[in-house]
């Protein structure tokens, strides 16, 4: 076994979402998957592409895009380290949905259909760990969705930054630009920028390039539900 594998081993063992199948799982995902290391900039998965499948981050943190109206790709979505994101066309699913591409340097593990076959020959609940995968993604669509038609700005952000963070191996550490965020919540860069200012001086959060620490996650969750 490679150091990347191993490290994407560690990561397995750890998620929430593989947790109730057990290690053995996690080995064989490793062992029928690949990983790679990827470089800032470069595309993971693209919409559209017919291989379906998992794709787990294991370090750095993915930018995720679809095909909007006009030909344009809106940012949907940001993972960090222990989230997945795939679908299988083995029970009637279609095409990858969203294009993911590389916020920073990046560790991430890919199973094929294929090698997902294969695990389940000795191991069916890898189904199972697949379903999971697909609902926590529908959970966050709604989620965000959710945030977007109930929330003002301000705790909009915070419900945001909360979700990005829970979904994170890492939860204190955000590879996200302002710019990202604004997109993600649909608001302007402006917007944004006023109000992490605000969130910086009451020590909820620590700004820096392309990064923001989360340093009060209760008080973004109690922003959240004011």
């Amino acid at each position: 076994m490679t150091d990347d594998e191993a490290r994407a081993l560690a990561l397995l063992d750890s998620v929430r979402w593989l947790a109730p199948y057990g290690p053995d799982l996690a080995r064989a995902l490793v062992a029928q998957g690949s990983v790679a290391r990827l470089a800032a900039g470069r595309w993971a998965q693209a919409e559209g592409d017919e291989e379906t499948g998992l794709l787990v981050v294991v370090e750095g943190a993915l930018d995720l895009y679809c095909q909007a109206p006009g030909d344009r790709e809106v940012r949907i979505g940001h993972i960090g380290p222990g989230a997945a994101i795939g679908q299988t066309m083995r029970f009637g699913g279609g095409p990858r949905l969203v294009t993911a591409v590389c916020a920073a340097p990046s560790l991430v593990l890919r199973v094929s259909d294929a090698g997902l076959t294969r695990i389940a020959r000795d191991r069916p609940q890898v189904w199972q760990a697949v379903a999971a995968v697909v609902y926590l993604q529908l959970r966050s669509a709604l989620q965000m969705a959710a945030e977007a038609l109930a929330l003002p700005p301000r705790a909009r952000i915070a419900a945001r930054l909360v979700a990005l963070s829970r979904a994170r191996a890492v939860p204190a550490e955000l590879a996200l630009s302002q710019q990202a965020l604004a997109e993600l919540t649909g608001l302007s860069r402006k917007t944004v920028n006023a109000v992490l200012a605000d969130f910086q001086r009451r020590g909820l959060v620590r700004r820096d390039y392309a990064r923001l620490d989360i340093l009060d996650l209760r008080g973004l969750e109690r922003i959240a539900g004011a």
